[in-house]
């Protein structure tokens, strides 16, 4: 999913609004007004069919959504969405449009006997399947607070029903995040509750992200559009779903792992028949099927858009041909399903219509694979593949397929990478000069920057909005106190955005116009909320953490060694500071390394450390830590390790 949105980089949507004055333009050309009418004429915009699905087994409709944390403040309000709906305005991207009204249903439906969804009250779904003594909750959303409010919604509807267990689908915050909202630790041992995960659940969920996490944190800002008016002009959603809730953000340790490819259990009275799905739209995930309902569960394996192969907040590149393989696999072990439901969106119904859906999203990801590898055998880059690949009309025209979050762009673009790397082997790109050098001269040659903005105005007028921002943004890098570029290249953003099927693509664009109108959004990272996914995370992958966060200049010809102990872990760890880098080993008693002083720590303090609730100054000071040896020379190693803002600049350099 978020999607991929899985630990650190979620907190980048954490990032608040600051004091802006100009948000977005309401200027709508004429060149964008003709690109949505190409949009709408590749499908039928009239079809219905998705929203008699959408609305299909609504229990009860919650339409004043709002909720908030222990703090009162909202971090879910969907009647912010109340804009969307009626005609697309020609801010939006009319397919888009559509997408965005179909998420906005929300409430609590029936899906068939014994299988219930609370949609609408996060980025993701809750599903609740009734067992014979009680119920099985699926995907229990991002935070804890929209978790609780969804599941107090099904039970005011439903009555309340015992929680017999919990199935987490995947490693993606937004589908395991909220858990504590439905279950606690402590009463999944004393009424002995079963959480089911994929293998490598823990290891995944806390740790992807965890090292690149402050960058990827950064851009999913962008991603999710978190700081852009809830408007027209603004967010409208995020394809996938509206978006991500930002609360309280939990975990807890399954008791069961899914670890062969295929695998039945019993619970609660009813057959799955798990899938592993791992190494496709998440590291781990798992999909399953319900023989006696004829029901098959989809989690994002497969999912009512174009999904991402390479996800523009920053992650690693998937691997499209296991994920069109792995739903293959699904089509021929579970293609009598008379009924798909998913972690995100509405159901499918109808053995006819399921194979279709699976067939056709299968289908999606064979063809970007193999065509994106033909063109670049063919000498092909992966700009000029993005250029020209083409889906088929039948791909095409199926609403499923389209690229509401993920893009047939980027995903061509993601293949090559996958592939080739990031060198496309034309020499004079195997070594540029850095962008804000190379903009300096750009502009020079191109007569400077008054000539340069005079042009690409021309440009503007006859709607060529991506040479614009391609031209203007040198001048931007070469001068980012330009005013005039700025506006211009905010104004070429806003009709890009408004003209972006993918909605990632359209808040990438409108959150860079407001950024160059207003710069960064003043407030910083909250990690507090993350405090629970951190004391679930293994010590280890902070170290490495630590490891890229080192400042080499400052640890240039040092070599020390230092001992941390976390009382009541029990486990003592080794780090080592020489040649500019940091190395980690577990602390034996027979070790016979020289170390210049020992920490004594607690975990929790360890985590107040790593979230910047406790400084150097607090944490030496603290009755939850103890040192021995020479505290200048810890204080010295403590020092040595940047702690990153992640508020640096993007649109300007």
């Amino acid at each position: 999913m978020l999607k991929s949105l899985s630990i650190l980089c979620c907190i980048g949507s954490l990032v608040g609004c600051g004091s802006e004055v100009i948000l977005t333009s309401n200027e709508v050309t004429a060149a964008t007004v003709k690109s949505h009418q190409q949009t709408a004429s590749q499908v039928d915009l009239n079809d219905q069919q998705d929203f008699v699905d959408a609305k299909r087994g609504l229990v009860a409709l919650e339409d004043s959504l709002q909720v908030k944390d222990s703090d009162d403040q909202t971090i879910w309000n969907m009647t912010d969405y109340r804009f969307v709906q009626g005609a697309a305005p020609d801010t939006v991207n009319p397919s888009l449009w559509r997408q965005a009204k179909l998420n906005n249903i929300r409430g609590l439906f029936k899906v068939t006997d014994r299988i219930y969804q609370v949609r609408g009250f996060d980025f993701a779904n809750m599903t609740i399947i009734e067992g014979d003594t009680g119920w099985i909750i699926v995907d229990p959303l991002t935070a804890k607070e929209t978790a609780t409010a969804a599941l107090a919604f099904a039970q005011k509807h439903l009555g309340v029903h015992p929680i017999k267990a919990v199935i987490l689908t995947h490693a993606h915050m937004d589908h395991f995040g909220g858990v504590l909202g439905v279950v606690s630790p402590e009463q999944i041992i004393a009424k002995n509750i079963r959480v089911i995960a994929p293998s490598y659940f823990m290891e995944a969920a806390t740790s992807e992200n965890i090292i690149a996490g402050t960058a990827m944190a950064r851009r999913s800002v962008f991603m999710y559009g978190k700081n852009l008016p809830r408007n027209a002009t603004g967010h409208v959603g995020s394809g996938l779903g509206t978006g991500p809730a930002f609360g309280s953000f939990g975990i807890v340790k399954p008791t069961e792992l899914i670890t062969e490819e295929l695998t039945t259990k019993n619970i609660d009275g009813l057959e799955f028949v798990f899938q592993d799905a791992s190494g496709t739209e998440s590291v781990a995930e798992i999909t399953f099927y319900l023989p006696q309902l004829k029901a098959f569960c989809g989690a994002e394996l497969v999912s009512r858009n174009m999904h991402n192969l390479y996800t523009l907040r920053g992650a690693q590149v998937r691997n499209a041909t296991k994920w069109s393989s792995k739903i293959d696999q699904a089509l021929q072990q579970f293609g009598h399903a008379d009924l798909y439901f998913g972690s995100h969106h509405w159901p499918v119904w109808g053995n006819d219509n399921v194979r279709t859906f699976l067939t056709n999203q299968r289908d999606l990801y064979k063809y970007i694979h193999d065509q994106s590898v033909r063109m670049l055998n063919q000498g092909l880059t992966g700009v000029e593949i993005a250029e020209q690949i083409k889906l088929p009309p039948a791909l095409t025209r199926y609403f499923a397929n389209r690229g509401y979050y993920g893009s047939l762009s980027h995903n061509a673009k993601a293949v090559y990478q996958y592939y080739m790397g990031w060198f496309d082997a034309n020499p004079a790109h195997l070594n540029p000069i850095p962008p804000s050098q190379a903009a300096i001269r750009y502009v020079e040659m191109m007569g400077g920057a008054a000539t340069v903005i005079t042009k690409a105005q021309n440009y503007y007028d006859q709607g060529d909005y991506r040479w614009v921002a391609q031209v203007i943004n040198h001048v931007v890098f070469a001068d980012p106190d330009n005013q005039s570029a700025k506006v211009l290249l905010a104004k070429s953003y806003d009709q890009l955005g408004y003209q972006a099927e993918s909605a990632p693509w359209r808040n990438f664009y409108l959150t860079g116009a407001q950024e160059l109108r207003n710069g960064i959004a003043k407030k910083g990272i909250d990690l507090t909320q993350m405090t629970d996914i951190l004391r679930n995370t293994s010590v280890d992958k902070f170290f490495e953490s630590m490891a890229v966060r080192l400042n080499s200049d400052k640890a240039a010809d040092l070599d020390l060694t230092i001992k941390i102990t976390f009382s009541g872990l029990k486990q003592s760890y080794l780090l080592q500071v020489k040649n500019s880098v940091l190395r980690h080993y577990p602390a034996r008693e027979d070790s016979t390394a020289e170390t210049a002083g020992t920490i004594t720590i607690t975990h929790p303090l360890f985590i107040k450390m790593l979230i910047g609730q406790a400084g150097i100054k607090d944490t030496l000071f603290s009755d939850e830590l103890t040192t021995d040896g020479s505290v200048l020379d810890i204080i010295k190693f403590l020092r040595l390790f940047e702690k990153p803002d992640g508020q640096f600049n993007i649109v300007t350099p």
